[in-house]
């Protein structure tokens, strides 16, 4: 399994046991500093950047964002609810399909309603003329699937074979233009500039003949910009010309870039013991706190892991699991920073993004509660803790 990469920063002199377990921590000034380079971008650029919210909708952390970028990006309803009420700047709603008793509520919160199909927009007709006549202000934009592939791997890439997301590019014809203000695309998952530059070679003879008719065009998210080797300058040219070339304002929507690297995921060792190799049972589990661990799959990296392991747990590598009943909850092998013993504390890196949402309580696993610290000043304070109430009340 893939070791995904992991930059302790400050986190390498936080105190595990300043905060309970299992728990997410969120470092207010690595959110700052990913913030700045995106706003940087921005800048350089002339272009505009959204905080998507599918990856990181922590929104006690909304005002940093309100600071640096120019809105959100949300995937329903719901979402754009939680960003009307906390995010400040725009709002851009896309939805694989909407329920059309839930578009007027959408049309009046979101500045950029995104449809999937040009079908549904015209589905949709009467209701975005009806939301328009009571003074909605908001355009319109279809997304696009390039049938280009470059995500590795397929359940995470927008243009596999048979995908659902995005109305196919080859299809595209000037009457499924007739109500669309702007064109959005997202094709890429924690990739650099290579992959984009392709995707828009791709699409741009195929997008040209209708080119200065759009008011926007949204390149979607997947772009790790805050990761210090990607090529930010050559971003920017690209940029640039994009915009040139199409007489078009540009948006990104990058998720995982806002919060990549300012979050950690606590937890202890609740038990341990031998099955043909060490194995630890802890408080956090994979398929409650980090479904990504068995979906993408990918193994977490775990701060101060060292290549030897701790001296008292004699090196060896441990198997981390979580306290659920499924037999597939497993975490990793990991040669442990501490002795593998029941109370011992440990800590994931790079759990701000997608994790936090994704979160369930499955088995009755209780939700990790959300701390905010801020490196800079030391400062931490206790978000959210969750208990027996909120995992009773989801069921009825």
């Amino acid at each position: 399994m893939e070791t995904r990469a992991g930059d302790p920063g400050a986190f390498a002199r936080f105190d595990l046991h300043r905060v309970d377990s299992p728990a997410f921590v969120v470092d207010a000034a690595k959110l700052r500093a990913n913030l700045q380079v995106l706003a940087g971008i921005r800048d350089a650029a002339g272009i505009k950047v959204l905080a998507a919210l599918k990856a990181f909708s922590m929104w006690s952390t909304a005002p940093i964002i309100g600071e640096y970028l120019d809105g959100v990006c949300t995937s329903g309803l719901w979402e754009a609810r939680l960003a009307s009420e906390f995010y400040d700047g725009e709002i851009a709603t896309y939805c694989a399909a909407y329920k059309p008793d839930d578009l007027p509520e959408i049309c009046r919160l979101s500045d950029h309603l995104i449809f999937n199909s040009p079908a549904q927009i015209e589905r949709a007709r009467l209701i975005i003329e009806q939301a328009r006549a009571a003074g909605g202000s908001f355009d319109i934009g279809l997304r696009i699937n390039p049938l280009h592939p470059e995500g590795e791997v397929p359940r995470y890439d927008p243009c596999a074979p048979h995908s659902r997301l995005g109305f196919p590019i080859d299809q595209l014809r000037e009457e499924h233009l007739e109500l669309v203000d702007g064109i959005h695309f997202h094709t890429l998952c924690e990739q650099d500039l290579g992959p984009l530059q392709r995707t828009w070679d791709q699409l741009f003879d195929q997008l040209e003949p209708h080119f200065g008719r759009f008011k926007w065009l949204n390149f979607g998210g997947g772009h790790h910009i805050t990761r210090a080797d990607y090529q930010r300058e050559e971003l920017v040219e690209f940029l640039r010309d994009a915009k040139d070339d199409t007489g078009a304002e540009l948006y990104l929507e990058p998720g995982e870039a806002v919060a990549l690297d300012a979050g950690i995921l606590v937890g202890t060792i609740l038990d341990s013991h031998w099955n043909g190799m060490p194995l630890a049972i802890t408080d956090v589990s994979a398929t409650c706190h980090m479904p990504d661990v068995i979906e993408a799959p990918y193994r977490p990296a775990m701060l101060h892991e060292e290549e030897r392991g701790s001296i008292e747990s004699g090196g060896a590598l441990v198997r981390l699991g979580g306290p659920s009943c499924l037999a597939g909850d497993v975490i990793g092998d990991y040669r442990l920073p501490v002795p593998c013993r029941p109370g011992e504390r440990f800590a994931f890196l790079d759990q701000a993004h997608y994790s936090m949402v994704k979160t369930s309580t499955f088995n009755g696993v209780p939700l990790p509660s959300i701390w905010l610290w801020d490196s800079e000043t030391d400062s931490l304070e206790c978000i959210r803790r969750f208990d027996y109430e909120d995992f009773r009340n989801r069921l009825g």
